[in-house]
């Protein structure tokens, strides 16, 4: 039975998420694989996918991050990053409210009505000055934070570091994105998740030159880095639902507002996708 609705663009985003679903019922049977780690069972598929992402990253996206942080004043990524972490909360917020955690929830969508009212929807951040600071949250943490188990270690095509909990969360944060609802043009709805994708990478340029300098071997490096962050935000989602307090972080290029989820070595960068997110 067809199903007719004047928001084409919204079934052809989330069926743009749909591809990622077949690899991860793959994925979940491969799981029983042995290799050295017993954290990371996908090793040789993850590190032939790192290799992919990074040669996407060098040729493709560095450059044009680069180019992006050339030509745009600082003030003007400020402003965009403040808009997509805008979106973002609501995101947040939806699954603080899932996890239980209702107090958080009120103080996230308080955030989204300040910044999206005061602050030219969401470019100026009006609220961290007022305490309302962002706690960022996802799909994958209201799946653990019910007690459902994260699986093996994945590199995702293009998203990078992630487990089969989190990439399942990925898929839903995609489909059901606040980006979604910003226009039903699907060609404008791309263009802002390219810009996303070009602006957050552009903040994350002296993060990701600093991981090449120091790690000897980066899959492991990035391997750990976010098999160890997530452990720590699923302990705080099941304690008590704060992820982050105080202000954001004011030293990236993005400045104020900006939130990084993990390096997007052997990846791009997930926040426009997750998270964004954060991701």
């Amino acid at each position: 039975m067809t199903h007719r609705s004047d928001s084409r663009g919204m079934r052809s985003w989330r069926a743009s998420a749909a591809w990622l679903a077949g690899p991860l019922a793959g994925l979940l049977l491969l799981g029983g694989c042995a290799t050295r780690d017993p954290q990371d069972p996908l090793e040789p598929y993850n590190r032939a996918m790192f290799g992919f992402n990074r040669q996407v990253d060098t040729i493709v996206l560095k450059p044009v991050a680069i180019g992006y942080s050339n030509v745009t004043p600082r003030l003007v990524r400020r402003g965009v990053t403040n808009f997509f972490g805008n979106l973002s909360d609501v995101w947040s917020a939806g699954n603080d409210f899932l996890q239980g955690h209702v107090t958080l929830g009120f103080d996230g969508v308080m955030r989204v009505g300040v910044n999206t009212v005061f602050g030219l929807f969401g470019v100026l951040d009006i609220a961290t000055p007022m305490g309302l600071y962002r706690h960022p949250n996802d799909f994958g943490l209201t799946l653990a934070r019910w007690g459902l188990g994260s699986g093996p270690y994945v590199v995702l095509p293009l998203l990078g570091p992630s487990d089969v909990r989190d990439a399942a969360g990925t898929v839903t944060g995609i489909a059901y994105s606040a980006l979604n609802s910003t226009t039903s043009n699907s060609g404008v709805r791309y263009s802002e998740v390219a810009l996303d994708f070009i602006n957050t990478r552009a903040n994350l340029l002296s993060t990701t030159a600093l991981l090449d300098q120091i790690a000897l071997d980066p899959y492991v490096f990035t391997r750990d880095a976010y098999l160890q962050q997530r452990r720590s935000r699923v302990r705080a989602t099941r304690d008590t639902g704060v992820l982050a307090t105080g202000p954001s972080d004011d030293s990236a290029e993005g400045g104020a507002g900006a939130q990084v989820e993990s390096p997007p070595e052997g990846g791009t960068p997930a926040a426009a996708a997750s998270q964004a997110a954060g991701n």
